[in-house]
């Protein structure tokens, strides 16, 4: 939150709405009309256009209005900046360059952000002649809190102005942009704009290239975006008074050869956009969709002709490139199939267009791309597109309608350069300046210690005791007397060994002073608890030595297998990867968990070893696996599956949420799983839901918090929107989570099915599309119709529809979760043992009623004994008509 006066929700809403259309009026965008003529507009929740420099108000042709000098000013932190007279000879550019501010010290704009998300960011340069500065000499840098848009920035002395382009998502209630000139140099700016983006203009994800994959590492809106090319292919340039969002289009520069293509074009009244919002004229405007190019030898014998484009890029950033599609050639349906390439990879393999926009010519479609720097060829981000080898059942023939390319921010959270906001290094090549001073301080220290490690032996030797030659055991003598090393019987008690493995355990992953990673000592001094000692050798046995056909799970940690010791007990042994830091950490927070937590329906930690530079944590083996294989799909060694009756399904729910409910409450510090998936919910030998995999789980804020800051971890397609757009996680962000698995084991589908049609990939959104209409029982797993009460699935919804809100506020604590599973449950039962004339739950009596069981006594035992009756409900059906058409 911004300093200064709180408001409540009603003054907070009527003092925005005074800023945003009194103090700074928004302007209204208009988008292409619909077939229908209803104009479509949107309107920035947020819209600063500031003219640098200039004396008074100005209107663009487009409509826009840009604020003069004396109404801008207030907006900046310094008043050094001096304003340059105005130049005739750039009239030609429009009014906007005509003045400009130069910055002689580091200088900021700050803006009061009335809706958080994406804002674009748009830099105006053009560095005209002036008696007083030298423009095209200036040297500077430009941040925001977060991120580096320009660093050591020269703007090219060119005939026509430089426009910065910027997407960046903002979380906080005031933007800062921050220009700060290199010493000796000076900074300059001629028109700045800040304006909220559509908030589904950029989707959370995206197709990697190398591997193809849905691109997910902590989702696209952590990453700022700079705009490298924007192309209306086969068309003109189209002007920002001409586009949607006031973006601009060039004409094609980029296609190899020019001859490799025909331009063509229809009416941009003809073009459609999908019903279910999609594609919006905001994605792009009518007039890019109505021209393509199309390729001039289409009827060629080789069929693999391919149409290239050739941009330039650089190989130290990722991008984000999104192709725009509209079949304006194609006379009928199903004749137009083709083949996509990036970087000579295939990326999209027949591409039907017919098909994808639910048989319609002419109407919007696009597709994004993550695309890595080390897929670039020769610098540069390639494109094609070709009919496939064969294709019997169309034209040969490919089109493209539109190119956009932006650049994503790098681990250092920089569009420009190796430098972060704070001027720290995150590079790979050799340091230099201040990095290379601290790489000598540190250096000269290490020197220093190793002289007093020499000093140290030398002290410890010539005190060394009488019998040392006897022992020939340097560790009587060189280590404190006072230290419990990984050799000592008191470090084998807390695993519950022997005491007598230290030869073994002195070069572990966790109890080594050797190791590289932070692990040392840690199991002598934070494991209390873990259980029993494993040596190495008892592992190796028990799981044929990590045969691969004993692997029964794949992790950041490394690999889980099967095992069993001579006694026929099994075992789950989790090995870490070395090589893997993700591994080691995620190990790390298993143990400390772990190690407080014991409860019927979280999985158990036998053990442990550490020995020869293993890090192996060994657990109970859950007989019947992860949820997710009863549901869909299969893991290695699970074999075919029964269907789960609904019965079942609610009881598993019920006792996953036991142990997430003890998780937020019932531990000491409540505990926030952080990756509640369904291949994180293991079933026993009777089908008891068990919690597993604590890898990712932070400690719940206290008392005086509301939440823990944290970057985003977690599973694409379970992620708590609110925590990926605030990184501020809660117990909440588990009760999403867990409202998509409610989901997941209703539908029998996975949380994220890329190959799907766009609706229905993401499951939670598809589900809740489905129930607003009241037609959710259309898309239950088959396997369940006929078998649900509707009461007991009208409760089961409404519990996933509340985990499942917007924000963390309105979404319900574990214990009611649990509490309408329960109530679920007996709604079944109920249902099933009575004539089923009557499903209203209003009628069903007090065997129907409130669960007498007090959610609290789940938490007030941490060992809970019984367990419930996971035998097969009834077949008794509900009509099927009820459940036509999944």
């Amino acid at each position: 939150m911004a300093g200064g006066e709180k408001h409540g929700p009603l003054s907070s809403s009527i003092f925005s709405f005074l800023i945003l259309f009194v103090l700074y009026p928004s302007v209204a965008i208009a988008a292409d009309k619909k077939p229908s003529g209803t104009p479509v507009t949107f309107i920035p929740p947020d819209s600063y256009l500031l003219d640098c420099g200039a004396p008074k108000t100005i209107q663009l042709s487009d409509g826009r209005t840009f604020r003069s000098e004396p109404q801008s000013s207030s907006f900046l932190s310094t008043e050094e900046d001096i304003r340059i007279a105005d130049n005739s000879s750039v009239s030609s550019f429009g009014p906007l360059y005509h003045t400009a501010r130069v910055f002689s010290d580091s200088s900021s704009y700050s803006f009061f952000i009335s809706k958080l998300g994406r804002h674009w960011v748009r830099l105006h340069f053009f560095p005209f002649s002036s008696s007083i500065y030298n423009l095209s000499a200036a040297i500077f840098s430009v941040t925001t809190e977060d991120f580096v848009l320009l660093h050591d920035f020269s703007v090219p002395s060119t005939s026509a102005p430089t426009i910065k382009e910027y997407l960046i998502n903002t979380d906080n209630e005031r933007l800062y942009i921050t220009f700060k000139p290199k010493k000796g140099s000076f900074a300059f700016l001629n028109a700045l704009e800040v304006v909220s983006a559509p908030e589904n203009l950029i989707s959370i994800s995206a197709t990697g290239i190398r591997p193809q994959s849905t691109f997910q590492f902590s989702g696209l809106n952590n990453y700022a975006l700079e705009t490298i090319t924007r192309i209306n292919v086969g068309g003109p340039a189209i002007p920002p008074e001409n586009d949607t969002l006031s973006r601009q289009w060039q004409p094609d520069s980029f296609i190899m050869p020019p001859t490799a293509v025909e331009m063509v074009s229809v009416s941009p009244n003809s073009i459609k956009y999908p019903d279910d919002g999609s594609v919006t004229p905001f994605i792009a405007p009518r007039a890019v969709y109505a021209t393509a190019d199309s390729m001039t030898n289409a009827n060629v014998s080789q069929q693999m002709y391919n149409v290239t484009w050739e941009i330039p890029t650089s190989s130290d950033y990722s991008y984000l490139v999104r192709l725009h599609f509209c079949d304006i050639v194609s006379r009928s349906l199903n004749t137009l199939y083709f083949n996509v390439f990036i970087n000579r990879i295939l990326a999209i393999p027949n591409l039907d267009l017919s098909s994808l926009t639910g048989g319609y010519l002419a109407m919007a479609y696009y597709k994004d791309f993550v695309v890595g720097g080390g897929t670039l060829l020769a610098g540069n981000l390639s494109l094609q597109i070709s009919p496939p080898v064969s294709n019997d059942a169309g034209l040969p023939n490919a089109i493209l309608n539109g190119i956009e390319v932006m650049r994503m921010s790098n681990s250092a959270g920089s569009l420009d350069g190796p430098y972060a906001v704070d001027g720290s290094y995150h590079g790979g090549g050799a340091a230099e300046g201040t990095r290379g001073k601290v790489v000598a301080i540190v250096g000269l220290l290490m020197g220093i210690a190793a002289l007093g490690l020499v000093a140290l032996i030398f002290y410890r030797w010539r005190r060394r005791p009488a019998d040392w030659g006897k022992k020939k055991s340097f560790s009587s003598w060189l280590l404190p007397v006072h230290v419990n090393h990984p050799g000592k019987p008191e470090f084998m008690k807390n695993c519950g060994g022997k005491g007598n493995s230290a030869s073994s355990s002195k070069n572990g992953r966790f109890g080594s002073h050797k190791s590289r990673n932070g692990y040392s000592g840690f199991l002598a001094t934070g494991a209390l608890g873990l259980g029993r000692y494993f040596t190495l050798a008892e592992l190796q046995q028990a799981t044929g030595y990590f045969d691969e056909k004993n692997v029964i799970g794949v992790g950041g940690f490394g690999k889980v297998y099967i095992g069993e010791l001579e006694d026929g007990t099994k075992l789950a042994v989790k090995r870490g990867n070395p090589s893997s830091d993700q591994g080691i950490n995620e190990f790390h927070t298993e143990i400390e968990m772990l190690s407080k937590l014991r409860h019927r329906h979280l999985v158990s930690l036998i053990g442990c070893c550490d020995e020869n530079k293993e890090m192996i944590l060994v657990y109970e083996f859950m007989e019947n696996g992860p949820l997710r294989d009863h549901l869909y799909g299969s893991s290695p060694g699970s074999g075919h599956r029964s269907p789960l009756s609904w019965k079942q399904r609610l009881e598993i729910c019920i006792g996953a949420a036991r142990g997430l409910h003890y998780l937020h409450t019932g531990a000491s510090q409540g505990i926030i799983h952080r990756d509640v998936k369904t291949t994180n919910i293991l079933l026993d030998e009777n089908l008891v839901a068990k919690m597993a995999d604590f890898g990712l789980s932070k400690a719940a804020p206290s008392l005086d918090q509301t939440h823990v800051s944290t970057a985003v971890k977690g599973s694409f397609g379970y992620l708590d929107p609110e925590y990926f757009r605030r990184q501020q996680l809660t117990e909440k962000s588990d009760v999403y989570s867990f409202g998509v698995v409610l989901f997941e084991v209703l539908c029998a589908r996975p949380a994220i099915s890329p190959t799907l049609p766009r609706d229905q990939v993401n499951l939670a959104e598809w589900a809740m599309q489905w129930h607003r209409k009241g037609q959710l029982e259309k898309i239950i797993d088959p396997h369940l119709v006929g078998t649900i009460a509707p009461a007991s699935l009208k409760k089961f919804v409404e519990a996933a529809e509340k985990c499942l809100a917007d924000s963390g506020v309105d979404r319900p604590p574990m214990g009611d979760v649990l509490w309408n599973l329960e109530y679920a449950l007996q709604l079944q039962d109920v249902w099933v043992g009575q004539d089923n004339d009557d499903d209203d739950p209003a009628d069903i009596g007090t065997a129907g009623g409130i669960p007498i069981r007090s959610v609290a006594a789940d938490t007030e035992d941490k060992e809970l004994d019984g367990g419930p009756d996971v035998s097969q409900s009834s077949s008794a059906a509900v009509p099927a008509s009820m459940f036509q058409g999944r």
